[in-house]
């Protein structure tokens, strides 16, 4: 519920210059709001009485009109405060508080223009978020946004967990480095395995941004809500300290077509005093909308197989032209058995229909028609079979980045889907964007990805899309968005220059899924690939009880499981594990956690008793401290601990692992050695 809080606000009539302050329900976040006698309106942030934002400057240069919106006159401000618990359809956890503490500051231009602006600020006890609003207005209707104004100015030389900023892919490994030696373009030109990359500086970076200063506070700077906006990257003044925002401009240079009323998303801050803090927030979700797409308890978790890796790994090709075509009838239907034996949801298929062969890289409008399958796939009999089999196919949408070619035929496509009792599909978009000068990451696509995810809804679909924008908690919105990439995910396993790093893994839930579930696809247990081509030398650089680990601690309501049957069947006593962890979750705990180390995570399956966990640390082995203080009372439990095995390392032994049993309590610390690049898993039966 939503109330007038008018005592929150304090008004410094005495000042020279006008303030406002507000602090969140908890009092653990305070926002200072500051005019000069210039007119710049500057805003500060502080966690836990230590700066977290320094005062940082507000304001837009637009190009339609042409004016610098950053000289105003207050024409007053309001507060408000609001309390609510809602209830996601899946998730990480059943049930969540959204509770903070609003300022709406207005504001008017300065210039000749007079265009009046809404800053609204909302204090949670883990953070902030800020957005603009333009409200209708005489002489303001349509407008073009040449750049945002926005700084966040750091308190300090903060360690960082950096990528390049880039309009067109978040799929660059971590750098780990104080602020001041961001190198972005070095980092950038030491990638060779991205499809389609467009780093934008030397000092740009993307977000979500997290840092940890000297003092031990944990910062995130991200975004929530991104409609009908660019993405936001952030270059840095090394100097200060002090980043601008930078958003993805469009073909001719302009980074947004608004029309008033209209509003940007929102710029978070995320804060604690403990890396765990980090994780449990649902600070970005909460600043979301509510489904726009009605009920929709049809959109569930699910784990499937896919018909996917062999291709990374050499023993087949999405195209049928090469002679090893991957998606025929009855390698599919082998997959369907497979799904079937153990209970999965379904099949993702890659490479079924026609147009394959010479897509990449010659930037073709026409490609794909999304509904014409080669020869060798008979779709009618494999949809037969996997209904029989109590499996359902899932649809690939490769959009080979021929957007406007996708949007003309997607409506066909998900009838097409429909008659076949597809309720999933993942997309792709995979090199250069159709319409050609567009971005990944620009306003025109971020606008597709909605529209994409309304589409699905219209059609009752579950939505994976890969090479996306970077999430910011859309899935409240549209809770068949289930997941997306977005991010160096597992086929980076088989990239010849860099490939992944132990400690990728315990980078990423504290940088780009602090926006959102990602489909990393965890599970492999075949860790040198070298399966069928002798010559290979890419390899996984984990453990085998690590992979298990991650379907913990990487969360996802889709799970694939995509390794070959026949690399499971080699280890059917670890695989159990892959076959029994949940994909929703009633209740999350971090047990322990330091971003580029490790991390611990325990859940709760949705609908029962047990309890999950995984814990995974980086290329240093160490002793993961696990405890269990979270069971129920009294209550009696048997832990099966999968773990690696005394000689077991991500380079030299990596598929050694054992199982283990104990009969353990709540007053129970587990301490399991985790290897180099290692994990554990865990699952504990509450009888």
């Amino acid at each position: 519920m939503r109330y007038l809080a008018a005592f929150l606000l304090l008004i410094a009539a005495a000042q020279a210059q006008p303030a406002f302050r507000l602090r969140s329900p908890g009092g653990t976040v305070s926002l200072l709001v500051e005019q000069d006698a210039a007119g710049t309106v500057r805003y500060s942030l502080a966690y836990r009485g230590q700066p977290a934002i320094r005062p940082s400057a507000l304001g837009f240069r637009l190009s339609k009109p042409q004016v610098h919106l950053d000289r105003f006159d207050l024409a007053g401000a309001d507060s408000s405060q609001y309390d609510e618990t809602w209830t996601p359809v899946w998730g990480e956890v059943q049930q969540i508080r959204n509770h903070y503490n609003e300022l709406t500051v207005r504001l008017k231009d300065r210039s000749a223009y007079g265009i009046e602006i809404r800053v609204v600020f909302r204090l949670f006890d883990d953070g902030a978020g800020f957005r603009y609003e333009f409200p209708e207005q005489p002489g303001l209707r349509h407008f073009i946004v040449a750049e945002e104004l926005t700084e966040f100015a750091m308190s300090g030389d903060h360690k960082a967990f950096w990528i390049p900023g880039d309009y067109d892919s978040n799929e660059y490994l971590y750098n780990i480095t104080p602020l001041s030696q961001i190198e972005a373009l070095e980092a950038a030109a030491r990638e060779r395995d991205i499809a389609v990359t467009a780093p934008i500086g030397p000092s740009a970076v993307q977000t979500p941004l997290t840092m940890k200063s000297a003092s031990g506070l944990y910062l995130t700077l991200h975004e929530a809500a991104l409609i009908n906006y660019p993405a936001m990257n952030l270059v840095l003044d090394k100097a200060d300290l002090r980043f601008r925002a930078h958003l993805v401009p469009d073909a001719v240079g302009h980074a947004a077509y608004l029309q008033t009323p209209a509003r940007t998303p929102w710029r978070t801050l995320t804060a604690g005093s403990q890396a765990a803090d980090l994780l449990a927030s649902k600070l970005i979700l909460n600043l979301n909308e509510p489904s726009a797409i009605g009920p929709a308890d049809w959109a569930r978790p699910q784990k499937f197989v896919g018909m996917w890796w062999e291709m990374h790994i050499g023993k087949a090709d999405w195209q049928l032209a090469g002679g090893k075509h991957g998606a025929n009838t009855a390698n599919v239907m082998r997959y369907i058995d497979f799904a079937a034996e153990h209970g999965f949801d379904g099949v993702l298929v890659e490479g079924w229909n026609t147009g394959w062969e010479d897509w990449f890289g010659n930037w073709k409008e026409e490609v794909f028609d999304f509904v014409t399958p080669y020869p060798d796939y008979d779709i009618d009999s494999l949809a037969a079979y996997a209904r029989r089999k109590g499996v359902r196919l899932i649809m690939h949408h490769e959009t080979s980045g021929s957007v406007t070619n996708y949007e003309r035929r997607i409506d066909t496509a998900c009838r097409y889907m429909q008659r076949y009792g597809m309720n999933t599909v993942k997309t792709g978009y995979v090199g250069r964007i159709i319409p050609r000068g567009e971005h990944h990451d620009g306003q025109w696509m971020v606008n597709h990805y909605v529209r994409t995810a309304a589409k699905m809804a219209e059609y009752q679909i579950m939505l994976d899309a890969h090479e996306p924008v970077r999430p910011t908690g859309l899935h409240r919105t549209y809770p068949n968005w289930m997941a997306s990439e977005a991010a160096r995910g597992s086929e980076f396993h088989n990239a010849p220059t860099l490939g992944m790093s132990p400690e990728h893994t315990t980078i990423l839930p504290f940088t780009r899924m602090m926006g959102g579930p990602m489909d990393f696809t965890p599970g492999f247990f075949h860790l040198r690939l070298n399966q069928f081509d002798s010559t290979r030398t890419t390899r996984v650089r984990t453990t085998l009880a690590k992979q298990l680990a991650l379907y913990v601690t990487m969360y996802s309501p889709l799970q694939m499981v995509p390794d070959l049957p026949e690399n499971y069947r080699r280890y059917p006593d670890a695989f159990q594990f892959i076959v029994e962890v949940p994909v929703d979750w009633a209740d999350t705990r971090i047990l322990e956690a330091e971003p580029g180390d490790y991390i611990s995570i325990a859940r709760q399956e949705k609908g029962g008793r047990n309890w999950y966990i995984g814990a995974i640390t980086d290329e240093n082995s160490r002793t993961a401290v696990l405890n269990l203080d979270f069971l129920p009372e009294g209550a009696r439990c048997e832990a099966v601990i999968y773990r690696d095995a005394p000689d077991a390392h991500w380079d030299t032994r990596p598929e050694a692992y054992m199982i283990e049993r104990r009969r353990v309590s709540r007053k129970t610390r587990l301490e399991i050695p985790l290897a180099a690049g290692g994990g554990c898993a865990v699952q504990l039966r509450v009888e």
